[in-house]
C-alpha cells in the first residue's frame, strides 16, 4: 500500500539517522530518567494516602455530563496554592499548552517564544492564526530587539521556568521586565519547576514573587506531583475564555474522580516534602561538583545534561550505563540539535548517594 511505503521510508531514514525509537521497560534498574522527582509516584506517597472510593470512569465533556464538584473544588485548591485568582484543569501538559496556544493568540497578534519552548507549545501555535517567533534560548536582549518589531494585536512572551532538555532556569525577573515594558502578555510553563521549586513546591514563579505579571500559568502534574493532568492558571476570564475556545478542553472526555482526587491528595502533600526537596538539593550539588569526563551543561535543577556528541556515541554511552543497571536514557538528534546529543540524568530524592557516585565513576 502507497500509504505504507511511506511509513517504510520515513522510518528507514529515522534508522540511517541512528535515531528510531523504541519504547523500553525500565526492568528494575536505578531511575535517572524520570520525572519522579521527589518520589511521590514511586514511593506510593498517593496511594498511602486516603483516596475515597471514587469511580475510575467518566461521563463525558465537562460542558456535558463530565463536570463534578470535586474537579471544581481542586481547581480552587490549586489556585489558592499557586496564588492565583482561578484555574481550570486539562487532562494533560500537552493538552493545556495545545489549547492555551491554538484558542488565545488570534490573527493579526505575535507570539514571541524561547527557542527551547516544548513541543507541545509550539504544536499549540501551529494551531493558531497567530504569528510566531523564536528568540534564542534565554536571551533577554534578542526578545527586546523582537519586541520593538512588534506592529499591531496583542503580544505573547512564552517560556518554561525550567527547561526540560537543559535542566535551566528562565531569567523571568528579566522577562517580566520586558513584558511589562512593551506591554506584553508573558505565558509560563512550570512543569519541571512544580513540587520542586519554591518553599513548598510553588515553582519559579512564585519563589520570585511574579505570580501577578503572568498572564497564564500552565502546572503539569506528571512530574514531581506524581499523577496525571495540567492547570491553567489565571484570570477568572481567563477561565471562562478557555472553557469556550479551547478545544483540547471542550473536545474530550474529562478526567474521572479517581484522578482528581490524586491531584488533590498530592498537593496536600507537596507542603510537607521538605526533607525530599532538600535531599535532591543536596545530590544536585553532589553530582554538579563531582568530576566526570564529559561536558556538562550546567543546571541548578534535578535535570542534569552530559554532552556526548552523534547519536551512535550516546547510546552506546547509554547501553554502558543501562547495563551496569543505571537507567540513564540518551537523548538524539533531530530531538535536540545535531552535536549536542546527551544523557539527561534525572536525579531524585530517593536515589542513594552510593547510587550516583556509581554513575559518577562511570561517567569519568
Amino acid at each position: 500500500m502507497g500509504g505504507e511505503d511511506f511509513l517504510n521510508r520515513k522510518l528507514e531514514e529515522r534508522r540511517q539517522q541512528n535515531a528510531f525509537r523504541q519504547l523500553k521497560l525500565p526492568e528494575g534498574k536505578v531511575d535517572f530518567c524520570s520525572n519522579d522527582y521527589l518520589g511521590i509516584a514511586t514511593n506510593g506517597l498517593i496511594e498511602k494516602a486516603t483516596l475515597r472510593g471514587l469511580r475510575h470512569g467518566s461521563m463525558g465533556s465537562r460542558l456535558l455530563a463530565g463536570n463534578y464538584a470535586l474537579v471544581e473544588e481542586t481547581e480552587r485548591m490549586l489556585a489558592t496554592f499557586h496564588c492565583a485568582l482561578a484555574g481550570l484543569i486539562f487532562n494533560s501538559g500537552y493538552d493545556a499548552n495545545l489549547g492555551v496556544l491554538s484558542s488565545i493568540p488570534q490573527k493579526g497578534d505575535t507570539v514571541l517564544y524561547d527557542s527551547l519552548c516544548h513541543a507541545s507549545i509550539r504544536d499549540g501555535m501551529r494551531l493558531s492564526f497567530a504569528r510566531a517567533f523564536s528568540f534564542a534560548h534565554n536571551d533577554v536582549v534578542e526578545l527586546e530587539k523582537k519586541l520593538k518589531l512588534v506592529e499591531g494585536g496583542t503580544c505573547f512572551v512564552v517560556t518554561e521556568s525550567v527547561f526540560s532538555m537543559d535542566g535551566d532556569l528562565a531569567p523571568l525577573r528579566e522577562i517580566t521586565a520586558l513584558c511589562r515594558r512593551y506591554h506584553a502578555h508573558l505565558i509560563v510553563d512550570e512543569a519541571h519547576a512544580t513540587g520542586i521549586i519554591g518553599a513548598k513546591g510553588e515553582g519559579l514563579v512564585q519563589e520570585l514573587g511574579l505570580q501577578e505579571e503572568c498572564f497564564a500559568r500552565i502546572h503539569t502534574f506528571g512530574k514531581a506531583v506524581g499523577c496525571h493532568g495540567a492547570i491553567v492558571l489565571g484570570s477568572e476570564l481567563l477561565r471562562d475564555y478557555l472553557i469556550n475556545f479551547s478545544r483540547s478542553f471542550i473536545y474530550t472526555t474529562a478526567l474521572p474522580p479517581v484522578s482528581v482526587e490524586a491531584i488533590a491528595v498530592a498537593y496536600r502533600l507537596l507542603p510537607l516534602l521538605n526533607d525530599e526537596r532538600d535531599r535532591l538539593s543536596r545530590h544536585i550539588d553532589f553530582f554538579k561538583n563531582a568530576a566526570i569526563g564529559y561536558q556538562r551543561l550546567d543546571s541548578p535543577t534535578a535535570i542534569q545534561v552530559v554532552i556526548v556528541p552523534g547519536n551512535e556515541a550516546v547510546k552506546k554511552m547509554a547501553v554502558r550505563l543501562q547495563e551496569a543497571g543505571l537507567d540513564v536514557r540518551p537523548i538524539l538528534s533531530p530531538t535536540v540539535a545535531a552535536g549536542s546529543e546527551r544523557l539527561r540524568i534525572v536525579l531524585h530524592a530517593f536515589n542513594t548517594e552510593g547510587e550516583i557516585e556509581k554513575l559518577v565513576s562511570m561517567l569519568r
